[in-house]
């Protein structure tokens, strides 16, 4: 097989976006996976284009309810017994990234990296022929409390002067969006810029189809390393084969700091273990995606179903599923909207690969400009996929980035 020039490392959303744009550069690209397209988190999350989500979940706020949620082992954040002593040098840049200057810092970065995947988004949906897949339902976060509700002002008043609109709600407001919300739920905002895909699983195979009929290889290889070498990059695989490419692009999920780890990077990645119940299609009738951010999960409207999911388990990638998560989630769903019928659901874990500051990584690994990193970005891999794609595509050409990529720098954790 001829030599590519550009290889990428992952078949998820990030990583597809990624081949396709340097493919429209006019780059020859493979693409490998340990899988195939779709397998991780890119298959089971909420399908939503979060734009207006600029907020880090590294925040006071976060750290306000976190003793709360971590005393219920089925709550929107836990971390299991057992993973508490690997997992706290991370907890700990955490928990400096929480203080107000930081959390400044990440909101302004992370808005303009959502702003260039908003401008971005339509136009490559257009190309790779999946615009019809493309909803504009808005969300409504609803609130079962005036302290709630108010508790919430502060990071609605930080979007508003990052240019984010959304509109706050009665019950009486949020019933004409969004028919049969629990009555306990008296509050809630509105924000019509949240977009969503038909289903985000569907979504990613469709460009990997479009990558494909471009003239795009997708490999399965399971990679354990990668090395400069004087004509590139080796890539190295468990089974040993050393494949060699001009140039190499890393964005596969929750396993990339693994990989980076052989170039001398070590970047604290950690893994937000996410479960979700998606039911039939009738199970509700839903018009928005509802978020019910006290108890940490979403219900969102897909052509395959209607997705009970979210929470927060910092658990690794080892450790079994705990699908009671799921359970507990749809248990609480069934309670805020009393019509959902949760019978003949589908139950699913996924790993988040999300950094300490909310912020992805992006740029060139510290050893060789020939590997360059796009990986870490949490809750937020569909939403910003198109707009790292973008970036990568610019690195790969020799021209300026369209945004300041400082706070993204790979390297920021020494």
């Amino acid at each position: 097989m001829a030599r590519s020039d550009v290889v990428v490392i992952g078949a998820g959303v990030v990583g597809l976006s990624a081949a396709i744009a340097a493919q429209m550069r006019g780059f020859s690209v493979t693409v490998i996976d340990r899988e195939g397209p779709a397998a991780g988190a890119s298959a089971g999350n909420a399908g939503a284009f979060a734009f207006t989500d600029i907020l880090p979940l590294a925040s006071p706020g976060i750290l306000r309810k976190a003793p709360r949620w971590l005393l219920d082992p089925l709550g929107p954040l836990s971390i299991p017994p057992r993973y508490a002593l690997q997992i706290a040098p991370w907890m700990f840049r955490f928990w400096r990234a929480c203080s107000p200057s930081r959390v400044a810092h990440s909101t302004a970065a992370q808005t303009s990296l959502m702003d260039l995947s908003r401008a971005e988004l339509e136009p490559f949906l257009v190309e790779t022929g999946t615009l019809p897949m493309l909803r504009k339902d808005g969300a409504l976060q609803v609130y079962e409390s005036k302290e709630e509700f108010d508790a919430s002002l502060p990071g609605w008043e930080a979007r508003q002067r990052h240019g984010v609109e959304f509109r706050h709600m009665n019950a009486d407001e949020m019933a004409a969006i969004q028919p049969g919300i629990a009555p306990r739920f008296t509050r809630g905002t509105f924000t019509p810029g949240w977009f969503s895909i038909a289903d985000p699983k569907l979504y990613t195979l469709a460009l990997a189809e479009h990558f494909r009929a471009r003239g795009g290889v997708i490999e399965l290889a399971d990679i354990s390393a990668l090395r400069p070498a004087t004509d590139g990059v080796d890539i190295v695989s468990t089974d040993g084969q050393v494949r060699n490419a001009a140039r190499v692009v890393l964005s596969a999920g929750a396993f990339s700091h693994r990989i980076a780890r052989t170039l001398g990077d070590a970047i604290p990645l950690e893994t937000e273990r996410g479960y979700n119940t998606t039911l039939p299609p009738g199970a509700f009738d839903l018009r928005t995606q509802v978020t019910f951010g006290g108890h940490g999960f979403v219900v969102s409207r897909l052509s395959t179903g209607i997705r009970v999911g979210g929470a927060v388990e910092l658990g690794g990638l080892d450790l079994p599923p705990t699908f009671a998560r799921s359970q507990a989630m749809l248990k609480k769903a069934k309670t805020f909207l009393p019509g959902l019928e949760t019978t003949g659901g589908t139950q699913w874990m996924g790993f988040r690969p999300s950094l300490p500051d909310s912020l992805p990584a992006i740029g060139h690994a510290s050893t060789t400009p020939n590997v360059i990193y796009a990986f870490g970005h949490g809750h937020l891999g569909l939403t910003q996929s198109v707009g790292t794609a973008r970036i990568v595509a610019d690195m790969l050409s020799g021209r300026p980035a369209p945004v300041d990529l400082a706070p993204f720098a790979p390297d920021r954790f020494r």
